[in-house]
């Protein structure tokens, strides 16, 4: 069921992996540059980052980021592909997974929002990921112990 960029914003969890769309139908393989265009504009990425709405001298609305893959060679990463969405951006999109309960996330803090580095199956493996990469502000979070906590409390 596709939502709304303010609904991916408001309440997907970071690690959630998102499909957008611009709702044109997908053209024919022979048409090489129009599937690359329209592969642009309808594609899937990881759920990284929210950032609130500017203020000031240069309002802007609320973001977030979808990270879109990686490619290097040989466990070495060249670039990174992330794309930013505005709350108000127009296309559809759709929460197709969330990490499970128990997934450890390594999230680093900013002043004002979280930054999704890297989603690991248990807390062990994350400490390694944490320690391998060696981020100074991370640490690590895991999936479902704040529903756990709230709901002891």
């Amino acid at each position: 069921m596709t939502t709304t960029a303010q609904s991916i914003y408001d309440e997907a969890p970071l690690g959630a992996h998102i499909r957008f769309t611009d709702w044109t139908p997908r053209p024919p393989e022979r048409f090489k540059r129009k599937l690359s265009a329209w592969k642009d504009r309808n594609s899937s990425g990881q759920l990284t980052q929210r950032s609130p709405a500017g203020t000031g001298s240069f309002p802007c609305p609320a973001t977030f980021t979808l990270h879109e893959g990686d490619y290097g060679n040989d466990g070495i990463v060249v670039l990174s592909v992330s794309r930013v969405f505005a709350v108000t951006d127009q296309r559809g999109f759709e929460v197709t997974s969330v990490p499970p309960p128990g997934a450890a996330l390594v999230v680093q803090a900013w002043d004002d929002h979280r930054e999704l580095l890297h989603v690991a199956v248990d807390h062990t493996t994350a400490e390694a990921w944490l320690e391998q990469h060696g981020y100074h502000r991370a640490h690590v979070e895991i999936v479902g112990e704040a529903e756990i906590a709230t709901k002891a409390a």
